[in-house]
């Protein structure tokens, strides 16, 4: 009896654990998907995403960390595996990594620092200091948030189409930061801050940095929301040789390689489908190997295709794959606009710089290009910001982290046919005496000695306020018939050249207006001193004879005071100052002179007016063309010279009314007014290293606009060929250039930006 008891109570439990495990079987199990760090390597995620649709897996939960959290994030808010093929695909990592940013992007202000110094230090306490990382990493967070528009409302995680978590480091405690709420961008920026490559997060009071540094592959984590089934794709490598550490970035990483290559072991038994690509010929920076990359992590699934198969039946991807569609969107409306810690910059500057209006539609593209102005001002460490829906409307709320250098020290150097040697050190201090001003000195040394200053207030899109001081001087051979016919000399002179000393003392002070940081309207008055003079003539023993000042062993031609209101109306859209490929340029300048200290007695009230009009455009890939036209006159009867056009040389920087003019040299072809013309094409053969042919053609004599001669043929032509580099001093540019009525040739020589 005992015996039929046990055997009963054995066919009971047999049959109870049998219908147990069919039940296993056929319960639909929860799928939780581990997506490691690695760079650039993570790409790979996505090749390992394809296998697994195609397997028809619906994943139920997901973690990742760096680059696993980007594409995971981007996976769970609703975008397919052949969408995110298709976003990475067209995406220039590049220009995300290094916060390229437009030069239309840049204020009229942050254009010349960008075109005239090369090296730019931050100056504190009297030391100099270095960035925190190569990048502050705003064009990825611009992408981040332009991506997830869809769930920006989602604060908790879990409530994602797929819910998802990543991992973050705090920097200051070394502690692991599990972020599973907030605002998705923000978390997924701060779990991907690669240190060295991008400037840490702050997120909610914490300084985080890339989640990598403490768990690189959280499959605890994720086996915790309620995974029976881990899918996990490791894109790590192990520990590297000396050949394969060659940037500091990858010298960091496998300094933490250390700890994560002994975790792996565990974690990958812990992992039920491990695919594991093999990067090992790839860098965590290699974003120009995507198809590579993502090819590898295809091959890496398929090897596991079998698996993936066997555990499909049991995933529901018929039951939410409608949930998992997303709608992204490039419009939107901004009804509300929240500014949070900018204490040295008023709402109307920061306004200003985004160039869009409440309660009208705007687009993604100008609210990252509103942001990317910001960004160019150089005055925010880094710029975080949240759309959300509130009371049905949708609010922008702004994190400006200013950027606690307000000093910097900023060099240069150049050379050139007429300044000669030159070196450029320069002091900026930012909120000198109020918001949203900034102080800059120039000092320039070499064989020309001249200094710049400026003081700006700037109020964005209202009236700004501005003072600027410079002294400028260079001495030239010309002609001295071009003196003789500026200046009254008594006497001629038994010589053909001279070497004229010209020096200049300008002071403005101005009221801007600045539309789109591309168009400005600027009006003054002006303080000028001149000089010119030379110790040409006595050297010969002739000025006894001209019956002109002597000063200080040096013959005056000119030196006087002069005071004039003046209107400056600018745009500017080229793509850049020195090679411009697109845009369009247009500088008009008008000055009225009221009052001189008439250094020789022939002043009378004059004016003068000039504009210089562009525009440049791709006509193939790599061959572009540069379009000008430039002319000035003079109204008034004064005889006065001093302010009489130019024309000759080569030059990006030339002061008061001296004009470039290819095949003469400088300050050749004087007269009261102008008309040029100018065109050059340019090959760009290799990156950065120009091939160009330029061509010019003018009319430049006195009153060409009252006599009509302006319009007749051109006197004056001239013909280049040059070869420019953007080098990391500045252009480098090489130009022959002739004339053909001139019968003469110059060959014009500059490296560095000009200043």
């Amino acid at each position: 009896m005992q015996k039929l008891v046990v055997i009963l109570l054995f066919l009971f439990v047999g049959a109870f654990s049998m219908a147990q495990n069919q039940g296993r079987e056929n319960k639909d199990l929860k799928v939780g998907l581990v997506l490691s760090g690695g760079g650039a390597k993570g790409m790979a995620h996505i090749g390992a995403l394809k296998v697994i649709e195609k397997a028809g897996i619906e994943i139920d939960y997901i973690g990742g960390t760096s680059m696993g959290a980007i594409v995971g994030a981007l996976y769970a808010s609703g975008f397919s595996a052949f969408e995110l093929d298709s976003i990475f695909k067209n995406t220039d990592f590049t220009d995300l990594i290094e916060d390229t940013l437009p030069r239309g992007a840049k204020t009229f202000y942050e254009k010349e620092n960008s075109e005239r110094y090369a090296i730019t230090l931050p100056f504190k306490k009297f030391q100099v200091s270095v960035p925190q990382a190569y990048s502050g990493g705003q064009n990825v967070y611009n992408e981040l948030v332009r991506l997830l528009y869809p769930v920006r409302d989602v604060k908790d995680f879990k409530n994602l189409p797929i819910p998802f978590l990543c991992i973050a480091t705090d920097i200051e405690s070394g502690a692991e930061v599990l972020l599973d709420k907030g605002y998705l961008p923000e978390a997924v920026m701060a779990s991907g801050a690669l240190p060295s490559l991008f400037d840490p997060a702050i997120v909610d009071g914490r300084v985080l940095i890339d989640g990598g540094v403490v768990n690189n592959y959280p499959v605890e984590e994720v086996r915790a929301m309620g995974a029976d089934v881990i899918i996990g794709v490791d894109v790590q490598h192990g520990l590297r040789d000396r050949e394969a550490l060659s940037s500091a970035t990858e010298i960091l990483l496998q300094i933490n390689n250390y700890r994560t290559a002994l975790d792996m072991e565990r974690k990958s038994e812990r992992t039920d489908i491990y695919i594991k690509p093999d990067m090992s010929e790839y860098s965590v920076i290699d974003f120009n190997l995507y198809e590579a990359i993502i090819a590898s992590g295809e091959n890496a699934a398929m090897q596991k295709y079998e698996e993936l198969e066997r555990l499909a039946p049991h995933s529901e991807l018929k039951r939410s794959k409608s949930i998992r569609k997303v709608q992204t969107q490039d419009s939107l409306t901004i009804n509300k606009m929240v500014i949070t810690d900018a204490e040295n910059y008023s709402r109307g500057y920061v306004k200003g710089k985004l160039r869009f209006e409440l309660d009208e539609p705007t687009t993604f593209g100008k609210l990252q290009q509103g942001i990317s102005n910001l960004s160019a001002t150089g005055n925010f460490q880094t710029i975080r910001y949240r759309l959300s829906t509130r009371n049905n409307e949708e609010e922008l709320t702004l994190k400006l982290i200013e950027n606690q250098n307000k000093t910097f020290i900023r060099l240069g150097a150049h050379y050139d046919n007429l300044y000669k040697t030159a070196g450029i050190i320069n002091l900026t201090q930012k909120n000198f005496l109020m918001r949203d001003d900034v102080t800059s000195f120039d000092f320039i040394i070499g064989d020309n000695i001249r200094y710049n200053f400026q003081y700006y207030v700037d109020k964005g899109s209202y009236w700004s306020f501005g003072i600027s001081s410079r002294f400028n001087e260079f001495g030239k051979d010309i002609n001295f018939d071009l003196i003789r016919s500026n200046f009254e000399i008594p006497f001629g002179a038994n010589i053909n050249t001279i070497n004229l000393d010209v020096k200049d003392f300008t002071n403005q002070m101005y009221v801007q207006t600045v539309l789109r940081e591309e168009f400005a309207y600027r009006m003054g008055i002006e303080y000028k001193f001149l000089k010119y003079s030379t110790k040409t003539l006595r050297q010969n023993g002739e000025d006894d004879f001209l019956g002109l000042t002597i000063e200080d062993d040096r013959t005056l031609f000119e030196k006087s005071n002069f005071y004039s209101a003046f209107g400056q109306l600018t745009l500017d859209t080229y793509d850049d100052r020195y090679f411009p490929s697109k845009g369009l340029f247009f500088d008009g300048d008008f000055h009225f002179y009221v009052l001189s200290s008439d250094f020789n007695d022939n002043f009378k009230e004059f004016s003068i007016a000039k504009a210089r009009m562009g525009t440049a455009f791709p006509l193939f890939s790599n061959l572009s063309m540069n379009i000008e036209t430039e002319g000035g006159f003079k109204l008034g009867t004064s005889n006065v010279t001093s302010f009489d056009f130019v024309l000759g040389g080569l030059g990006a920087d030339l002061i008061n009314n001296f004009t470039p003019f290819l095949g003469y040299d400088f300050l050749s072809l004087p007269g009261n007014s102008f008309v040029k013309a100018y065109g050059r094409l340019d090959f760009e053969f290799i990156p950065k290293n120009h091939f160009m042919f330029s061509a010019n053609y003018a009319n430049v004599d006195d009153d060409l606009f009252r006599t009509g001669d302006w319009f007749t043929s051109p006197d004056f032509s001239g013909y280049g060929v040059g070869y420019g580099w953007e080098s990391f001093l500045g252009p480098l540019q090489v130009h022959y250039t002739w004339s053909p009525e001139g019968k003469s040739s110059n060959f014009f020589f500059s490296l560095g930006y000009w200043f």
